[in-house]
């Protein structure tokens, strides 16, 4: 499976307060979002520069590369999987990059149906802010692992994209990914957490500095699941250390006499 799509589904399952009469070992509480730092090629040096950052994953932006760049930065990267967002409609070449060794791609509407049966790689589908509502139901049907909303090239997020997420995280029941202004405050990343975003990718210019900021501002979210995400309720049945008698009506009794 892949290492970025079980990343998305954990944040789905933060812990709550369990029911019963003793304590539950509590669980490793896992990242509120997810931090992707978006990549404009294949070069190897900013490949490296990445793998020292505290990054969820690694997304190329560009769809122009080759494959032996992919898989330079594959050894580069170690255990940060990478993606890629695919302009290509070609059946083939598709098969080539996925042979790549990425770990999950990023695609339109107008790529193959046959990537939707390849189950070795994550799929995130991109969705358009002016597609239409049908279309967005419909495509929570698809055998994908979640979406991906391209957030423009503004300088600070927006009360229309925070309400665009938060729309398509209800119409969805996928995790959501979406592309961030070049530079982001403690407010707004709060405000796309609330609405129901699960991973952010920042764009190729941000310095390293900027990333580990971010992560650190990340770290700093509310651990609790979100409103309309799902929670793993832990249940203790009550526990007796003893045996328990249990009276038994002799065979033969006496009967009770009117």
């Amino acid at each position: 499976m892949s290492k970025f799509v079980d990343k998305l589904h954990k944040l789905s399952k933060t812990p709550v307060s369990s029911i019963g009469f003793h304590a539950i070992t509590p669980r490793a509480k896992s990242s509120p979002m997810l931090l992707i730092a978006g990549l404009a090629g294949t070069g190897v040096k900013s490949a490296k520069d990445i793998a020292s950052v505290n990054v969820d994953a690694v997304l190329v932006l560009n769809g122009d590369f080759k494959k032996a760049g992919l898989k330079r930065m594959i050894k580069v990267l170690g255990d940060i999987p990478l993606g890629v967002v695919v302009n290509e409609t070609d059946k083939d070449k598709i098969d080539e990059l996925i042979d790549s060794g990425c770990d999950f791609v990023i695609f339109d509407m107008r790529t193959s149906v046959a990537l939707l049966e390849r189950e070795e790689i994550g799929k995130l589908l991109v969705i358009e802010p002016s597609i239409d509502k049908s279309l967005v139901r419909a495509a929570g049907t698809l055998d994908i692992d979640g979406v991906f909303i391209n957030g423009g090239e503004g300088s600070f997020i927006t009360v229309e994209q925070v309400l665009i997420y938060k729309h398509f995280g209800e119409i969805l029941d996928k995790p959501l990914v979406v592309t961030l202004p070049s530079v982001i405050t403690s407010a707004e990343l709060s405000n796309l957490w609330k609405a129901g975003v699960d991973g952010i990718v920042v764009a190729p210019e941000q310095s390293i500095e900027s990333l580990v900021k971010l992560r650190e501002m990340i770290d700093n979210l509310p651990k609790e699941a979100r409103h309309g995400k799902s929670k793993v309720v832990d249940v203790a049945l009550p526990h007796y250390s003893g045996d328990i008698a249990v009276e038994e009506e002799e065979e033969g009794g006496e009967e009770e006499e009117i």
